[in-house]
């Protein structure tokens, strides 16, 4: 084997801390941000919330050519805090001189990725405004989140109701042991004698019994709590102890008496003949009228399926914008709408460096520890560049949402019927970006305007072909899928296939296989089950 020496140039690219962090950063929700901005401050005693309002006059473009003091010049440059950010993302300054080296040797390198963008000092961004909570009054701290996780639970509701019965010390723990194994639909999914077992841990069939004795009782018991149809074991039962509920009302008349019978025979037989509406077997196996098993189904239809859905957590449906988008005046002699981009300060972190820690650092830097010295500037410097890439987040959902609202003009001034055809590359090649980085920004972050809230991918979408040649957004085309079926007879629905030669009416070339696809994505049903009985 012959040994040698060859040279070879390559390049490649290496992920400092600062560019993961910033990436990471960039693909967090409002929820996973807060989450980690609060662990920073745990971690980071350099890292502060700031609670006053700085004057803005003081800090920003206004002061972009102040001079930058002799002992800010000898530490590390970097953005220290946010402020203001939602109008404004403040000025910037240069520094010619190299930062100090850190010799810490644990913990990842945050002297910098090469830019030599920085900020004045340690206050300069100062803060925005507090935070605006609820409307509760001015005593009250909670924010939406808080108020969705006071609401009360399915089981908190049972719990309380139960309280109320007079029940020995077995039957109420197995009640409370039933309550606390509801789905959040109100359902008891796992058999009875399961749960006994489960329970027992053992193979005594006696105790199994006993304990199924027991969930019988409880069961039943459970049944007669508010809402109606919790504990049931599938959605026949549930709609079968709605009725039944019904049928309790002393003052029904025989005509409403014998429709609730119907309705229950309807119940006891296999769901599926209900969900496909089939009226010839159902009037077989019932023994009633036509007219009257038609009236029974439209009966059924308006009972609840799910009784826990009003106690779901309703936290998992708040959604806190990240851009607000709002129309200030027109332009063109008062004919097109002039809208206006802005963050919502109510989801900006209001972070700082720590003045007071900042300075003792500066001004003790001939310690004997000189290690720990580095340790504690290398921390400092850490929550300069964690402050730079929030604001470089924000910096960047702010582009890249003024650039959709540019593109998408015609939505926030007709809605989703003008919505145009837009792809990630279109925003990544106009902003310089690329396509991953903007897959980033438009996830789990949202755009208020005036037709509500939205998620940012919500504005993009392919291009269906039109007569005329050129494209029509999916977004759009389902947008009037929705008018065509909102608009339909109840008694004659549209199909597939005639939405989709209404749509080539519209110039619009939409196969019917594609209109079934947009259909179920709006969760619409078909025309079978969309017609009234």
């Amino acid at each position: 084997m012959k040994q040698g020496l060859s040279l070879r140039v390559s390049q490649h690219l290496a992920l400092t801390p600062q560019l993961q962090q910033s990436i990471r950063l960039l693909q967090l929700s409002t929820l996973e941000l807060s989450q980690e901005v609060e662990q920073m401050l745990d971690e980071n005693p350099f890292l502060e919330l700031s609670e006053e309002r700085a004057e803005r006059e003081e800090f920003g473009l206004g002061q972009a050519d102040t001079p930058v003091s002799e002992g800010d010049r000898e530490m590390e440059f970097a953005p220290n805090s946010i402020a203001d950010y939602a109008t404004s993302t403040g000025s910037e300054t240069k520094n010619d001189d190299e930062a100090t080296p850190l010799s810490a040797d644990d913990g990842p390198n945050w002297e910098g990725d090469g830019t030599t963008e920085t900020a004045h000092d340690d206050g300069e961004w100062g803060v925005d405004a507090k935070a605006r909570t609820n409307n509760l009054g001015d005593g009250e701290d909670k924010d939406a989140t808080e108020l969705a996780r006071t609401q009360e639970s399915l089981q908190a509701h049972l719990h309380r109701q139960a309280l109320a019965l007079r029940l020995g010390t077995a039957d109420s723990a197995a009640l409370r042991f039933l309550i606390e194994s509801l789905n959040d639909d109100g359902y008891l999914e796992d058999p009875l004698e399961d749960l006994a077992r489960g329970l027992a841990g053992t193979e005594d069939e006696e105790q199994v019994e006993d304990l199924v004795h027991h969930f019988t009782v409880a069961l039943g018991l459970l049944h007669s709590l508010e809402p109606v149809g919790v504990g049931a074991r599938n959605l026949g039962e549930c709609l079968r102890l709605q009725l039944q509920a019904l049928l309790t009302n002393a003052s029904l008349d025989a005509p409403r008496r014998e429709l609730l019978q119907v309705s229950l025979r309807i119940c006891g037989q296999p769901m599926d003949l209900l969900a496909r509406r089939d009226i010839k077997r159902l009037v077989q196996l019932c023994g009633s009228s036509d007219a009257l098993t038609r009236e029974a189904i439209a009966l059924i239809a308006r009972l609840e399926p799910k009784p826990g859905r009003r106690f779901v957590d309703v936290e998992r449906n708040i959604v806190v914008p990240d851009v607000l988008v709002m129309q200030v005046g027109k332009t063109n002699g008062g004919m097109t709408p002039k809208f206006r981009v802005q963050l919502n300060p109510d989801v900006m972190p209001r972070l700082k460096v720590h003045d007071i820690y900042a300075n003792v650092l500066r001004n003790h830097r001939g310690g004997k520890d000189s290690a720990s010295h580095a340790a504690l500037q290398q921390r400092l410097q850490e929550a300069r560049w964690f402050i730079k890439n929030i604001q470089q987040r924000f910096d960047t959902i702010l582009r890249v949402s003024t650039a959709i609202v540019e593109r998408q003009k015609s939505f926030f001034t007709h809605g989703e019927l003008a919505m145009r055809p837009l792809v990630l590359r279109e925003i990544a090649d106009e902003l310089g970006l690329h396509e991953s980085t903007i897959s980033r920004v438009t996830t789990a972050k949202y755009m208020a305007t005036p037709f509500g809230t939205f998620e940012l991918k919500y504005f993009f979408g392919s291009g269906l072909g039109t007569e005329s040649g050129g494209n029509a957004s999916s977004t759009a085309v389902r947008a009037l899928i929705k008018q065509f079926i909102a608009s339909e007879s109840t008694k004659k629905p549209l199909s597939d296939n005639q939405i989709s030669e209404m749509l080539k009416e519209q110039g619009i070339e939409c196969a019917r296989r594609t209109v079934a696809k947009y259909r179920e994505g709006l969760k619409i049903a078909p025309a079978s089950l969309r017609k009234a009985l």
